[in-house]
Formats: structure tokens, sequence, C-alpha cells
């Protein structure tokens, strides 16, 4: 028999940043459908942008230009595919870089060094264990030698921005993220070095001035949503 499960149950406590941020900004009802869909998540394969948040990466760092993202979009139309959903993951990873390339020249970054991300360990906070992609590091040295950190994420959604309160409670973790995983004495992270990038319409959004008290407030979020994690209900009609 072949495995008819709609959804796989998460046993613990997991959020990913961009959730995470969608969550700070929705309303009850919605929040109530995220936190779900955290604890059951669908078997079914998800579309990803991989190909393009690599390409936009490197842009950003300076290591490519805009002819790079032009070629890129061209490859990914052009790229033979095995499966109808091989086919459409290219097909929306050129149309993410292809919109980046529309606005790229809008975006405002820091003119500070620009380092690729590495790998980013998940932050436990609350309870909950909180995934993160960053898509660039940033950092400067002030008059004193001392470091001031960064980093930048991309959020893209086809024929929409991202909602501004979204954008700032993201960055507000970013900021909230380094200062927990940076153990350098003479390294500091800054509000105005941790970025959420929105790929549609080249807005950029910093960490607001009040990220600290954000970041209480995302801890609090994250300690009532994983002292209810085993009385979430899975969604109607759904197979475990």
């Amino acid at each position: 028999m072949s495995d008819q499960r709609t959804h796989r149950e998460v046993a613990r406590p997991q959020i990913n940043m961009r959730t995470l941020a969608d969550f700070m900004a929705a309303s009850e009802q919605v929040r109530r459908t995220l936190v779900r869909s955290c604890k059951y998540q669908p078997v079914a394969r998800i579309l990803q942008h991989d190909d393009a948040k690599l390409a936009i990466g490197r842009y950003l760092r300076g290591d490519a230009d805009a002819g790079y993202l032009r070629e890129q979009v061209e490859s990914l139309r052009d790229r033979m595919a095995d499966t109808p959903f091989e086919a459409d993951t290219n097909q929306h990873n050129a149309d993410y870089i292809e919109r980046f390339a529309e606005v790229s020249a809008a975006i405002e970054l820091p003119d500070v060094e620009r380092l690729p991300p590495g790998d980013r360990q998940p932050l436990m906070v609350g309870g909950m264990r909180v995934t993160v992609e960053l898509h660039l590091m940033l950092e400067r040295t002030t008059r004193n030698n001392r470091r001031r950190l960064g980093a930048a994420a991309l959020r893209y959604a086809k024929r929409k921005p991202l909602p501004p309160a979204v954008g700032e409670w993201q960055s507000a973790f970013l900021l909230g993220y380094l200062a927990r995983t940076t153990h350098d004495p003479d390294a500091t992270p800054e509000n105005g070095l941790c970025l959420t990038i929105d790929a549609h319409s080249g807005v950029v959004y910093q960490a607001p001035t009040d990220s600290a008290r954000r970041f209480a407030s995302m801890e609090a979020a994250c300690t009532s949503i994983a002292e209810r994690w085993a009385n979430i209900a899975p969604p109607p009609n759904a197979r475990l």
C-alpha cells in the first residue's frame, strides 16, 4: 500500500526565523495557522528557492554583477528537468532572480565588508528551536578597532512585497541572534547592520531601535508556543 500520509508531526517545538517574524506581525487567527504548520509539516515536497538565494547572495557580496544575474535567469529557464516539479522549481527560481534584478539598483546596503554567511546553528529561544538562514554577513571596524557585526537575510514572495512589520521583526531577531551567538568580546552586533532584504520590492529593513524589547517579546511568544505544543491539533483531514 502506498503511503497515504499528508503530514508529518514534529515532536519537539521548532520554528524557523521567517515564520517567527510572520507570527509576531500576524493576527491571532493567522498565528494559530502558522504554529500548526510548524508542528504538522506537509509530506509533499515544497518548492525551494536555493538556486536564487545562492545567486543573489553572490551578487550582494560583490562576487558577481548584474550580468551574472541575467545569465542565471537564462540558465534556469533553459535547464532540463526530469519531473514537472523540478521544472516548476527552476522557473520559480528564475522568477525570483529576475524580480530581484529589476529592483537591485534601489537596494541600499551599508558600505562595509560583506562576507559569506557560513553555517549557522539554530538558537533555543523560550524552549523552541529556531532555525536560521542567513545570506550575507556584514562587518566594520570602528576607529577604536572594535568590530561591529551584522547579518542580512532575503525574503521573497511572488507579486507581493514584504509587510514592513515582518521585515522589522525579522531584523530584530537577527540582532538578537548575533548577540547570543557571538562570543568575541571585541565584536558587537549593530542595529544598522542587521538587515532583511525584500527581494520583491528592494526595500531593506534595519533592526529597529527597540530590537531588545522585540526579542524579549519573541522569547515570550516562543515560551507560550512551547508550553502548548503537545496540545496543538493537526489540520482538518490531515493523515499522519
